[in-house]
């Protein structure tokens, strides 16, 4: 069983439909450590040792927020900017977050379409989260296609609903060791539709 850490960050909770539905769910997953770090941190005063050692207790890091203008949140941001530290999560043979993974649970007011080089956005949505591609990457982590909703602002015939679920699914399979993390490397992005569970 891995130990699954999910760090959310959401400036304006409460206005939430999408990520708040996503959190609740998060929260009802056993043996998951969930973490809300505008609750935790609303002033942006990050313990660094806390976290430090929250990341190095845990085989799994996910982040989850809402896209703000192409990125995270700014808390995700300085959170990264100060945990990260040289010889902690990289720089050093026996860095803290080598071959842990790392995932993003993310949505978008746009749609799947806006976010192509055809669309509104110009570029898919997986380009915009590069940072954290390349992030993981320097600190020897596994990287996973990114858990995406699209539209979160509309009504989808029952769709979020059903994104929920299997968000569930996702957070149990990282745990569980039933998600086929080769097959979740690969994709562009995950979704209810593809989540590449194991048995």
């Amino acid at each position: 069983m891995k130990r699954v850490l999910v760090y959310y960050a959401h400036p304006a909770h409460r206005f939430s439909r999408v990520n708040k539905a996503l959190l609740d769910m998060a929260k009802d997953q056993t043996n998951v450590t969930v973490i809300d770090l505008y609750e935790e941190y609303p002033r942006f005063r990050i313990d660094i040792d806390k976290e430090q050692d929250r990341l190095r207790n845990h085989d799994v890091i996910l982040f989850q927020f809402p896209i703000y203008w192409y990125s995270s949140p700014s808390l995700i941001k300085e959170f990264l900017d100060l945990t990260l530290e040289h010889g902690f999560a990289y720089g050093a043979p026996d860095a803290a977050l080598t071959n842990k993974i790392m995932g993003l649970a993310v949505s978008t007011a746009g749609t799947e379409s806006d976010y192509s080089e055809t669309g509104y956005q110009t570029y898919p949505l997986r380009t915009f989260l590069t940072p954290f591609e390349q992030t993981a990457r320097l600190c020897n982590m596994t990287f996973l296609a990114p858990y995406a909703y699209f539209g979160a602002h509309a009504e989808q015939d029952g769709f979020l609903n059903e994104h929920v679920q299997s968000y569930g699914r996702f957070i149990s399979a990282l745990r569980d060791e039933t998600l086929d993390i080769d097959a979740a490397c690969a994709l562009d992005l995950m979704n209810a539709t593809n989540l590449p569970v194991k048995g």
